[in-house]
């Protein structure tokens, strides 16, 4: 049975995830504040944990900082609509998704179950295939459903190679840059819309409507295969 820690100070939200999440098999722990919340997780070791960034004892960035000192499990933040800055900082933090208040359940839970995916372990599958294209991550090669080759430039390939090894995970706008420019280049936002709209025209069936390569304002971007 997959452990989920739910974080957050609000009683009607731990409330309404504890009946959803045992509903579903889950079996969850809670705790209102940051301090319980870290021992919960040392003591509890839950498979998943869904955070609100706004304790009464601390920031939930500080939570998150403190696990990345330890642990890799999946980390769900919950945070206020409109927060964009405090949602960069928690991803930046080592967070792994995000979701806005008030959220609905389904997102939610649907988010839950990729985290549990993305934490599975997994065979080494150089190959990630679309209806569209694929991409052989080992010999760095795209090809199309009808099998021509897509010319990608070094820069390209790079930031294609980070979407697809994290694909379905959020890549926030920073990492990418200092990954594929370096970091003194954190900041330039503007690189990353240029190259992702070059590599969408590449490979989007629809490169206005994008399938594949996608924005999550502000935060970053995700691809899903």
């Amino acid at each position: 049975m997959t452990r989920v820690l739910v974080v957050d100070d609000e009683p009607s939200i731990l409330r309404a995830l504890r009946i959803n999440l045992t509903a579903r098999n889950y079996q969850v722990s809670t705790a209102s504040d940051g301090e319980s919340g870290l021992a919960a997780m040392a003591r509890d070791r839950p498979d998943v944990m869904i955070l609100d960034l706004g304790l009464p004892d601390m920031d939930g960035t500080a939570v998150i900082r403190r696990v990345r000192g330890w642990a890799s499990t999946p980390i769900i933040v919950l945070s206020v609509w409109g927060h964009e800055t405090q949602k960069v900082a928690a991803l930046d933090a080592g967070a792994d998704d995000y979701v806005t208040k008030p959220f609905g359940m389904d997102e939610l839970l649907a988010r839950l179950r990729a985290a549990i995916r993305r934490a599975a372990p997994a065979p080494d599958e150089p190959i990630v295939k679309t209806a569209d294209f694929t991409v052989d991550l080992a010999a760095k090669r795209v090809t199309r459903a009808d099998g021509s080759g897509v010319r990608l430039t070094p820069t390209e390939w790079q930031l294609l190679e980070i979407l697809v090894r994290n694909r379905g995970r959020l890549v926030a706008q920073r990492q990418l840059l200092q990954e594929v420019w370096g970091p003194a280049y954190e900041t330039e936002s503007n690189y990353l819309r240029v190259y992702v709209a070059q590599l969408r025209h590449k490979l989007e069936p629809e490169p206005s409507r994008p399938r594949y390569l996608l924005t999550e304002s502000g935060m970053g971007y995700r691809f899903a295969a």
